[in-house]
């Protein structure tokens, strides 16, 4: 099983635009697996948009891959979700790696749009159908619930053929959707246990529905820093404190904080529970912080975790 860790941000905690790019040449360089942007459609906080970015990958990078984490697929259109995917894979020789959930119910996309979140998993569930059978078939005719498709065709079709179907959240539902149509999970911040929880129940629903998904098709996001619980970093980084409507989650116990060896100890009790694919995504902010936790993680941590000739 190919162990294998990438890394992602959230909001955007560069100086300036050009060092977004600067950084994923660093991750080249060092021959990460992969990048990830956090999706975020609403924000007083900077955010990028995670289709666009998978597009400029396409064009500025030559090996790594690169997924968003993850696209909250009820407030996208299935149809140009799928034909962005397409393209961005067709023009990457096969190098995306698509990922989605549902969204939060409290999120603030809701409200600020005028949409219900109360359907949010039935519509998800059908775009993850269409999504599939667009990257796949000539003709495509549909008819579900919320869409309703007729000889629909996308061209050109992704280079990776399936093209992945990655599925994240850690609720049950999220869970029961990976083993209906999904070909990866990759679970938000979560404890270890949590993440083995998953493994098992997607392991279990799988089987029960006659499908299998590869043990290496399962993964965990970690927030980690280099340093002390006391850096200022910390309590400015917005995974810290995710701000709900009317409500507050404390995310500092699920960090990952501390030395090398701390981190590596923290990775090790995930890959313990099944996990084998990580995003890694550095608490810093400003250039100099970013690229310091980035280029410590690839020299200290990566090579005690992963394997590169077996994931080569």
């Amino acid at each position: 099983m190919a162990i294998r860790a990438g890394f992602g941000i959230s909001n955007f905690p560069f100086d300036r635009p050009q060092s977004w790019f600067e950084w994923v040449q660093l991750l080249e360089r060092h021959k990460v697996d992969s990048v990830w942007q956090t999706d975020r459609l609403v924000s007083v906080d900077p955010y990028l948009e995670a289709v666009s970015v998978m597009a400029t990958l396409a064009g500025c990078t030559d090996r790594i891959k690169f997924g968003m984490n993850a696209i909250v697929a009820p407030l996208r259109d299935p149809l140009l979700l799928a034909k962005q995917c397409a393209t961005i894979d067709f023009l990457s020789r096969g190098r995306l790696l698509p990922m989605f959930g549902v969204g939060y119910p409290n999120a603030i996309e809701w409200r600020t749009t005028g949409r219900s979140p109360s359907d949010r998993g039935a519509r998800a569930t059908e775009i993850f159908e269409l999504l599939s059978l667009l990257w796949s078939q000539e003709s495509v005719t549909y008819e579900g619930r919320f869409y309703q498709y007729r000889d629909v065709t996308v061209m050109p079709r992704p280079i990776q053929q399936p093209l992945p179907l990655w599925i994240g959240g850690n609720a049950e539902p999220a869970l029961r959707r990976t083993a209906q149509c999904g070909t990866g999970w990759i679970g938000g911040i979560a404890t270890p246990e949590q993440v083995g929880h998953a493994v098992r129940t997607i392991r279990a629903e799988a089987r029960a529905l006659g499908r299998r998904i590869d043990d290496d098709h399962y993964g965990a996001s970690l927030a980690y820093r280099i340093g002390s619980p006391d850096d200022p970093v910390i309590g400015q980084f917005p995974l810290v404190r995710r701000a709900g409507i009317g409500d507050e989650i404390d995310l500092r116990p699920l960090l990952a904080i501390g030395s090398v060896h701390d981190i590596i100890a923290r990775i090790e009790a995930y890959k313990a529970q099944g996990a084998s694919k990580f995003v890694l995504l550095p608490i810093a902010l400003g250039d100099r912080d970013v690229f310091d936790q980035t280029r410590r993680a690839c020299e200290e941590i990566l090579p005690a975790i992963e394997d590169r000739k077996v994931a080569a």
